[in-house]
């Protein structure tokens, strides 16, 4: 097809849009001789860097584009959410307005183009192994005698090697298959009403044989009827009497009432059992929950066995070696200020000297219980850690200690013992660095 004929059916497609319906005046002629050039140029200046998108294409291109590579029920998708004014159920409307739609871009193309790379990513995947404008034009040959049309029409038109000439050939190409294939489809109906009239002859011949064979066959139906019908009576007048006879003893009453009642038997078991699992899935949750609780006692005590060991078998001073600042010895606090929030004051005594035995200097608030929370703040800023037994300690006090370790990022062990052992297990960990609220000491 020449340059000449594509430029008289743009301009027609372009009047068809615009609603113009008479010859066009000089003004339109212009307007529209200038939007020729602007196609014809757009065609020749498709991005060579990428993949064109369908309304980057020549407009010529999109009428065989969308009939080929789209169905008519994804034309219907895309029409119902981009708000074709045309009817889904008019096929040819539904084709034109597409291929209106798909000369620009807009909700529509967009939706078109996303919908073509979703359906032949697979044919694009292949033609992107072509690099030049000949290998992506013998690959189209292929996929057109193979008779993979679609998918091959859309990778090549979309091609950032394909030329203007090998877009041109595949056109040419749909264009002449669909001739082929128009002309065909008259051969085979011309052929197709010849066989109907054989058929329609044939079909009143084999009526009248039919007819015959019918009624015949009607007649022959009608006596093995008889026959069957005669024989189900008799074979049914056994059973009945036998039925009869057993419900006149009572016997069926009888085995329906021991099945009924084996069915109830049966069914309390069944429900005496589903009780006894019920009540011991409870008690297994119980005793799980327990047995969660007891470990995790059982590890603390052990911690704290464990730290009260250490520190009553552990020297008064480091070993010669050590300047007591190591990670392994019990007095990497040795010199530091300790502040203990809550815990028992009469127990007081007895952390002193587990403090004193780390060389550590503890300092003591009780939490609020007597003392005022105002001396908290300065009792807080003078230590260099803090260990807190969350079970003898004042709300507010807790709170508020807590908030003072992470904004200054001081060491702080929350223990839930606030008993000697517990203590030490608080100062081995804080010694250990395995503080709740955590930084370096």
């Amino acid at each position: 097809m020449c340059d000449r004929c594509d430029n008289k059916r743009l301009l027609a497609g372009l009047f068809e849009r615009a609603g113009v319906v008479a010859a066009p005046t000089l003004e339109q002629s212009a307007v529209l001789a200038q939007a020729t050039v602007h196609q014809t140029t757009k065609a020749n200046a498709l991005p060579a860097s990428r993949r064109p998108k369908l309304w980057e294409l020549e407009e010529k291109h999109h009428c065989p584009l969308i009939g080929t590579c789209l169905s008519l029920d994804e034309l219907a998708r895309i029409a119902r959410k981009s708000g074709f004014t045309g009817a889904p159920t008019d096929s040819y409307r539904l084709h034109v307005e597409a291929v209106s739609l798909s000369c620009s871009r807009n909700q529509a193309a967009e939706a078109m183009q996303r919908m073509l790379e979703k359906k032949h990513g697979l044919a694009i995947t292949l033609f992107q192994r072509a690099k030049t404008d000949t290998e992506v034009l013998a690959r189209w040959k292929e996929a057109l005698e193979r008779g993979e049309v679609a998918g091959a029409m859309w990778a090549t038109l979309t091609h950032k090697a394909a030329s203007r000439e090998t877009r041109n050939q595949v056109y040419g190409d749909v264009h002449m298959l669909s001739h082929q294939i128009g002309a065909g489809q008259a051969a085979d109906l011309r052929r197709l009403e010849w066989l109907q009239r054989q058929r329609d002859e044939t079909a009143d011949e084999n009526n009248r044989l039919s007819e015959e064979l019918r009624r015949q066959r009607e007649q022959i139906t009608a006596l093995r009827q008889a026959l069957a019908a005669e024989k189900d009576q008799t074979a049914c007048l056994e059973p009945l009497l036998k039925r009869v006879r057993e419900l006149e003893s009572g016997q069926a009453m009888i085995a329906i009432g021991r099945q009924l009642l084996l069915a109830q038997a049966q069914a309390a078991r069944a429900r005496e059992a589903e009780t006894r699992m019920q009540a011991l899935e409870h008690k297994v949750g119980a005793l799980r929950v327990e047995k969660t609780r007891l470990s995790r006692e059982r590890d603390e005590l052990q911690e704290q066995r464990d730290a009260l060991e250490q520190l009553w078998t552990a020297e008064d001073t480091p070993a010669a070696s050590c300047n007591g600042d190591c990670a392994a010895c019990p007095g990497s606090l040795r010199g530091r200020c300790v502040l203990c929030v809550g815990g028992r004051t009469p127990l007081l005594p007895q952390y002193r000297v587990l403090a004193e035995r780390l060389g550590v200097r503890l300092i003591h608030h009780d939490g609020g219980k007597e003392e005022t929370l105002a001396r908290l703040p300065d009792l807080l800023n003078a230590s260099d850690a803090v260990i807190c037994p969350t079970d003898c300690v004042g709300h507010l006090a807790y709170y508020q200690l807590k908030k003072h370790c992470k904004q200054n990022g001081k060491p702080c062990v929350l223990t839930r013992s606030s008993g000697v052992a517990g203590f030490a297990a608080a100062l081995t960990r804080l010694a250990s660095g395995r503080a709740d609220i955590q930084t370096q000491i």
